[in-house]
């Protein structure tokens, strides 16, 4: 019998009836041109060992082994030739590859923040262990320090990943080894050697905050490799702190090759993107300027939409030209996380507007080469007493899609829930699960719910294991498969000491929601919480989680032809 993996970089690539297909020629061909006498040939179909009447027809016998060695030749040029053009390199070939063929996760890689300011390890890389048959199970089993303060790392990414999948030369396959780590307040990039003990990662390099400066540019935050093998980092500020979009690129030794928008454009704020070269585009999303949001969040800042941001920023990929910018109502105040969606030949997606509390679509206009918008998710505003405001609004400060682009998945930090919407119908989706793990409106908040469009009664406090969530919900991931979310309570550092004062003293945690991915919804898993209030150096922050191998957030694919 033949493998049906026949190459296992190779066929797992091919659509399944292509696979089959080869399957079934290899099998015929093996079969009827292995023989021990040449003039006792004999036909077996596949797995049958008994031969049929006419197996000792020598002139057919001869015809079946000449048409089976042409068949054998040919399967093979077909593999061989699959082989030259996408020999496997890091990550998956397509995200349903990542969803079928992915491992279950067995550590979480955690952006890990200080707020004890006088500490001097400062922020940290945790290791978490979320493999259930190990002793060490929801244990954080290393931290690689920063040794350094002042630097509030927030999201990380890797040194390549699923883009550079494809590679025509598997010499030159890259290797995810390296987590690239940059911070919001100093601009320092920590660059972190993953690969030569997963389990106990250690600092390889680190990127000063002088680099970024002298180029004009601060607050480094989303980063993604590019199919090239170098990587790119958005930042949201110029030296001076005050707003800017742009983006800074690195080589595949993290030497810094410069700013990557080219032309008079550039944007006015900037934070999180996105790309997807098969449609020759890059859209990015705004927060606002370094010197606000580093201070603390004031009411006021929304109302200067220069120095914050509600625009969606579109580029041309190929020319690095911002051609489309799309001004947004004050409902679109900082669009923070965007997504396309994971089908590399899908030209829409996502982004969660925090503010307001509501998600857009974006997609491409069908007449046109320009995008257009349309708001899909609208979550209301709660009217209070006792708080700063007459209203609270939820604070929606993390989004992300499914591998298989079914499901939608955010947090609203202050509302404290965490909502699954079903996007198979990408202008409506439908609310499939929801699950409170904290927030302002609790059931024994100070804080007085006087209207609630959506709820009728507050939520109580979630408990597990003994220990009280205290926070919010703030960023996602999710599992390969799509089964398990992990949610962690920390946004930033400055921001949890302004809402969640008894979070930053207790320490953060991560938690995790088991999904239906049949039927939708969502269940707390009782039996898993990462406590980061027992820390060596006291209670600490858990915001970004990753996986070694990749995640729905970290990879991107491309269209492979």
């Amino acid at each position: 019998m033949i493998n049906k993996s026949v190459c296992s970089c190779t066929c797992r690539h091919l659509p399944a009836t292509t696979v089959a297909c080869i399957c079934f020629v290899c099998e015929f061909a093996v079969t009827n041109t292995h023989y021990s006498k040449r003039r006792n040939l004999r036909l077996y179909p596949a797995g049958d060992n008994i031969p049929h009447s006419f197996s000792y027809r020598s002139l057919h016998d001869r015809f079946v082994y000449v048409l089976g060695s042409y068949l054998l030749l040919f399967c093979l040029a077909i593999v061989r030739m699959n082989q030259s053009k996408c020999y496997c390199g890091p990550g998956y070939a397509t995200p349903m590859d990542a969803v079928r063929n992915g491992p279950r996760e067995k550590m979480l890689y955690v952006v890990t923040v200080q707020p004890n300011l006088e500490e001097p390890h400062g922020d940290y890389l945790s290791t978490v262990d979320v493999d259930p048959e190990s002793a060490t199970y929801c244990q954080v089993i290393h931290r690689t320090f920063t040794n350094s303060t002042g630097n509030e790392m927030h999201h990380s990414g890797w040194n390549t990943c699923s883009s550079c999948h494809f590679v025509d030369d598997k010499t030159k396959a890259p290797k995810r080894d390296r987590m690239i780590l940059p911070c919001l307040n100093s601009d320092r990039i920590f660059i972190v050697d993953v690969g030569t003990n997963p389990k106990a990662p250690t600092l390889a390099k680190v990127i000063e905050g002088d680099v970024l400066r002298k180029a004009n540019v601060t607050a480094p935050h989303t980063t993604h490799c590019l199919p090239n093998g170098n990587i790119m980092i958005s930042i949201m500020g110029d030296a001076e702190g005050n707003a800017k979009g742009d983006f800074i690129e690195f080589d595949k030794n993290f030497e810094f090759v410069g700013t990557w928008t080219k032309g008079n454009k550039i944007a006015m704020c900037g934070y999180d993107y996105w790309y997807q070269p098969f449609f020759n585009v890059m859209v990015a999303s705004e927060w606002g300027a370094p010197k606000m949001f580093r201070r603390g969040y004031q009411d006021s800042d929304a109302l200067d939409t220069v120095q914050y941001g509600r625009r969606l920023n579109f580029y041309k990929w190929k020319e690095q030209e911002l051609f489309q910018t799309i001004e947004m109502n004050e409902e679109g105040t900082c669009p923070l996380e965007i997504r396309f969606l994971h089908n590399p030949k899908e030209n829409q997606g996502y982004v969660g507007c925090a503010m307001y509390a509501k998600v857009y679509r974006f997609f491409k206009n069908e007449d046109s080469d320009k995008y257009s918008i349309e708001k899909v998710i609208d979550v209301p505003a709660k009217k209070v007493e006792g708080w700063n405001g007459e209203y609270i609004n939820g604070m929606m400060t993390d989004i992300l899609i499914s591998l298989d682009d079914r499901f939608l998945y955010f947090s609203n930090w202050l509302h404290g829930d965490v909502r699954q919407y079903d996007i198979t119908d990408r202008s409506n989706p439908k609310l499939t699960g929801q699950v409170f793990l904290g927030g302002a409106v609790l059931s024994d908040s100070k804080v007085k719910v006087v209207e609630d469009k959506e709820l009728t009664k507050r939520p109580d406090p979630a408990f597990i294991k003994g220990r009280r969530l205290l926070g919010g919900p703030q960023m996602l991931q999710l599992s390969l498969d799509g089964k398990r979310l992990y949610v962690s309570s920390s946004l930033f550092s400055p921001w949890d000491k302004q809402f969640y004062p008894e979070m930053v003293k207790a320490g953060g945690t991560i938690v995790q929601i088991d999904i239906d991915t049949v039927n939708g919804g969502m269940k707390l898993n009782e039996n898993f919480l990462v406590d980061f209030g027992n820390e060596p150096y006291g209670p600490s922050l858990p915001h970004e989680m990753r996986y070694p191998g990749g995640d729905c957030t970290s990879d991107i694919w491309i269209v492979n032809e």
